[in-house]
């Protein structure tokens, strides 16, 4: 059984990190699209919120295999570097949904300022002259 494990584990953890560079990639684009749209065309698309949700994903994909690797480790030297990597990658995943929790906040009360803005405008006479 561990042999088979040792035989098709690798090609499952090159998976899980191919995934992981794929997500990042895929959302470096994305966002720097949307940068550009912000740039050239006054809109309002959330790049922060989108890379930081895309690189939270790709860390998850990157841990998943980095967990997958200690099953392959031979020694306590390679424990302790695995480990070093999975409370390392564990510490920006947490930075990250923490930017995303207040990149949400951040644009929730943005929609709410402009929502009253249009409003107080539709009511207020002296602006609509």
């Amino acid at each position: 059984m561990h042999k088979i494990i040792a035989l098709v584990l690798p090609y499952i953890i090159s998976t899980l990190e191919l995934m992981g560079i794929f997500v990042v990639t895929w959302t470096a684009l994305k966002s720097f699209w949307g940068f550009l749209m912000n740039s050239f065309r006054s809109r309002e698309y959330p790049v922060q919120y989108e890379m930081a949700s895309g690189m939270a994903t790709a860390l998850t994909f990157k841990m998943a295999a980095e967990i997958l690797k200690t099953v392959l480790v031979h020694d306590l030297e390679e424990l302790a570097v695995l480990g070093a990597i999975v409370v390392l990658r564990g510490v920006m995943s947490i930075l990250f949904h923490y930017e995303l929790k207040h990149s949400k906040h951040d644009m929730r009360v943005a929609h709410e300022l402009e929502q009253s803005a249009a409003i107080q405008s539709t009511t207020d006479p002296v602006q609509a002259v």
